[in-house]
Order: C-alpha cells, then sequence, then structure tokens
C-alpha cells in the first residue's frame, strides 16, 4: 500500500501541550495566590485537567463555544478553591482570569525537539497535513509560534470549523481530502490512542499510535506503535514494501 500523505495531531504529539499547560497552570496559580491552596503542585494540576477535559468535551459536543469553555473553567476552578464573591463571577472577569494563564502558558509553548527535523524529511515525499480538536485560527496561531505552520498550507482541518470532532470518521477523511487523496494512501499520527489511533484506522486511514510515554499497551492489528516521530518515516518506508 502506497502512503502520499501523513495527516498529524498537534496537541502531544508535534506541540508539548502537556508541558507548557503544567508550567502556565504553575506559573499562573502562584501569581494569583492559588497554589498555597492544594497539597501539592501535582494536585493541582490534577484537578485543572479535570475540568479541562471535562469542558473541553463539551465544547466538542457542541454545547460550548471555544471562549465558552474556557471561561466555564476559570469559574469552576475558582469555585473549587472557593475564590468565587458571592454575587459570582462575571463572564468577562472569568475570561480575564483564564487570559492571565494563557499569557504564562503560551510564553513557553515549544514543539518537540523531533517534529520540524521530521517533518523537513517527510515533505520532500509526502502531502502534509492536520486533523486536530480545536479551532482553527487557535491552531495556526500555536504552529505559528512554534516554527512548524509552513509545512502544512491550507491543509488544516478543525473540529470547530469542520463541525465533527475525533474519533468521527468524518473529519479524518475531511483531511484526506485536504490532501487530495484517498484513506488508504493517508497515513495518521497522533498521541491519543482511542481518539487518533483508533479513530484513523476505523475512518480506513494507515493509523500510528505514538506512545512517547512508552506504556507498552497493544494496539489492535492495523495500528502501528512508534516512540518518538523519529520513528515514523521507517516505519512509512517499511509499510510501502509490505
Amino acid at each position: 500500500m502506497t502512503i502520499r500523505g501523513v495527516l498529524f495531531d498537534i496537541d502531544d504529539t508535534l506541540f508539548d501541550y502537556s508541558s507548557s499547560e503544567r508550567t502556565g497552570v504553575l506559573r499562573h496559580l502562584t501569581a494569583e495566590g492559588l497554589l498555597g491552596l492544594f497539597p501539592s503542585p501535582d494536585d493541582a494540576v490534577a484537578i485543572w485537567r479535570e475540568i479541562m477535559e471535562e469542558e473541553y468535551a463539551r465544547f466538542l459536543e457542541g454545547k460550548l463555544t471555544f471562549a465558552g469553555q474556557q471561561i466555564t473553567r476559570a469559574r469552576r476552578f475558582l469555585s473549587h478553591v472557593g475564590r468565587v464573591p458571592l454575587g459570582g463571577i462575571s463572564d468577562d472577569e472569568a475570561d480575564l482570569w483564564f487570559a492571565r494563564y494563557r499569557g504564562l502558558r503560551d510564553e513557553v509553548w515549544a514543539a518537540f525537539p523531533d517534529a520540524d527535523p521530521v517533518l523537513r524529511r517527510l515533505a520532500p515525499r509526502f502531502r502534509l497535513g492536520i486533523v486536530s480538536n480545536s479551532s482553527l485560527s487557535h491552531q495556526q496561531g500555536k504552529l505559528r509560534a512554534i516554527g512548524l505552520l509552513d509545512h502544512f498550507g491550507e491543509a488544516i482541518v478543525c473540529a470547530l470549523e469542520h463541525g465533527a470532532a475525533k474519533p468521527d470518521a468524518r473529519i479524518f477523511l475531511a483531511g484526506c481530502a485536504a490532501l487530495g487523496l484517498p484513506a488508504h494512501q493517508v497515513a495518521y499520527v497522533g498521541d491519543k490512542y482511542e481518539i487518533d489511533a483508533v479513530g484513523a484506522h476505523t475512518a480506513g486511514l494507515r493509523s500510528y499510535w505514538l506512545d512517547r510515554a512508552a506504556t507498552g499497551a497493544t494496539p489492535l492489528d492495523g495500528i502501528t506503535v512508534i516512540r518518538s516521530l523519529d520513528d515514523l518515516l521507517p516505519a512509512l518506508i517499511g509499510s510501502d514494501l509490505t
């Protein structure tokens, strides 16, 4: 099977989201005088991520706007630590509080060290694109900030604008269409097993699960595990020989 295109997830695949989030959260809570309300920094980050995952899921379901999920996260977090005044907190106040976190997080945005070199090696051989569960403007800004945007041109498909989120097959197929290729000629690379790897496989793409943590989990037949992006080109070349 000849692979002619490669689609990528962004967060925790090309972009070290988890590290920037953790650093931003801890800096923000320290600046706001809230970190001491938690037993440990790990506990603070765990609560932040629990709220984020719940509210971001509501955004992907269409129940909240992208900005709305940030406002709700701020309100819920402040409520959790008992810092919401009696009269409540307005959308503008919640948005401003979250914006202070964003500013600190965005200062430490960075691509994984293997991302740019691998994309440069892939570019002469494959059409490259993105499929992401986010908004187009947010992800374009992120890719621009970490120096990767030029690798993808217009082939960036995001859930907000597309109307369906991974693992829905439709968004993977929209990514293939953005590359001008059928699904069986496209590989997909992502870090989340169910959302990325299984979703892409079910949609008919060649699926590569990026397991940076080396969990040792055994994937479904037809899903290839890679431990870093450096493993991708050899795996793609090998797939053309089978």
